[in-house]
């Protein structure tokens, strides 16, 4: 790996997470960007994830063993013009975009099958940007190829086994499927969260109680809803039929309820709620599972200076080490205002165990 050449055209959130990955688990490979900010390219040499940037698509990424297009999608299909004219004959070219079907064509009516293969990260942050990119990003996170017919099965392998090392796991699908799946699981979700949070904006009085007392569960589901509004527009506009269809069959499934709300079905209400949370849970498997199960509780302390400090100290002592620890701010869907984390199942037990034998009380997460 530490031969590798590989260039980026865009260095944003995705393709800076890749970059600072690649550097991260081997420093001598050289990485060249390209990116229409000049003020990203500049932190990227700053933050010695770079080697060589420049500010057009040329000669400098005729070396690269691996191309990253990272712009916008539709901006992706048209830098292949320029990608075709300067990129080596072994070099392999890949995409981060989460629509694969565009640039698939873009691919195929430039010439390039036989060294492409579509890639997306299923990572990311309500924040964008090179400037909020880490190279945790893509640790246990989804990374889909896409590859065409005409790649080498010994290049794709090759790939994938990048990916893996990179801490991401690949998995390798159709790009038709891709965009299906993505349409159902990804951006009709964000979909919906954008509307939602603008009903409630339009459903809201003039003092605004809504917006001040919107805590808990509405805030989970809508926190996507502060992603970038220019990149979902262009992925609603490249996944239409797809985002489409799905948000009809939504649409129906809405109506069904309302209809069984106002018919004050007490049983079809349920199993609306039952079915959800049956397959909801399924979801969590600590081992091959897309929500990995979280070793956690909440604890109640009282609201004065040193509280958290002291269980935290008090947890240290025990040699428990806390994964991740932090305050919730209400109570709407959650007993307790400290919430902690650990490791492991065992380190959780302990933990509960000491908090509560020196009177704390414990909320253990279902």
């Amino acid at each position: 790996m530490s031969d590798l050449t590989c260039g980026f055209i865009g260095l944003g959130l995705i393709g800076g997470s890749i970059a600072r990955a690649l550097k991260e688990h081997d420093h001598h490979i050289k990485i060249v960007a390209y990116d229409i900010n000049p003020d990203t390219l500049r932190l990227a040499k700053q933050d010695a994830v770079a080697d060589v940037v420049t500010d057009s698509i040329d000669e400098s990424f005729t070396s690269c063993d691996y191309l990253f297009l990272c712009a916008p999608v539709q901006k992706n299909d048209r830098n292949l013009d320029a990608v075709k004219k300067v990129m080596g004959t072994g070099c392999l070219l890949t995409d981060v975009g989460s629509v694969k079907t565009t640039i698939h064509e873009a691919i195929r009516e430039a010439g390039l099958e036989h060294c492409f293969i579509g890639g997306h990260p299923m990572a990311g942050s309500e924040r964008t940007g090179f400037l909020n990119s880490k190279a945790a990003l893509l640790e246990n996170a989804y990374y889909i190829l896409t590859p065409t017919p005409s790649v080498p099965r010994n290049r794709l392998e090759e790939f994938r086994e990048l990916v893996a090392r990179l801490g991401a796991i690949p998995l390798i699908l159709d790009y038709r499927k891709h965009d299906y799946i993505t349409a159902a699981i990804s951006h009709l979700p964000h979909v919906i969260a954008a509307s939602l949070v603008n009903l409630v904006r339009d459903s809201d009085s003039e003092d605004g109680i809504m917006k001040m007392v919107a805590a808990g569960g509405f805030k989970d589901i809508t926190r996507i809803a502060s992603s970038s509004p220019g990149m979902w527009q262009q992925i609603c506009l490249t996944n239409t039929e797809n985002i489409s269809g799905l948000l009809q069959n939504y649409i129906e499934s809405l109506n069904s309820i309302k209809a069984e709300l106002d018919r004050e079905n007490e049983a079809a209400l349920y199993e609306l709620f039952d079915s959800a949370r049956v397959y909801r849970d399924s979801f969590i498997d600590a081992s091959s599972g897309p929500i990995k199960r979280s070793y956690s509780f909440n604890v109640d302390i009282a609201d004065r200076t040193g509280a958290l400090a002291h269980i935290a100290t008090l947890l240290a002592n025990h040699n428990i080490s806390i994964k991740n620890i932090g305050i919730t701010h209400n109570r709407e869907s959650e007993d307790g205002v400290l919430r902690i984390e650990l490791y492991d199942e065992s380190a959780m037990n302990t933990a509960v165990a000491i908090l509560q034998t020196v009177g704390y009380t414990v909320h253990l997460r279902s």
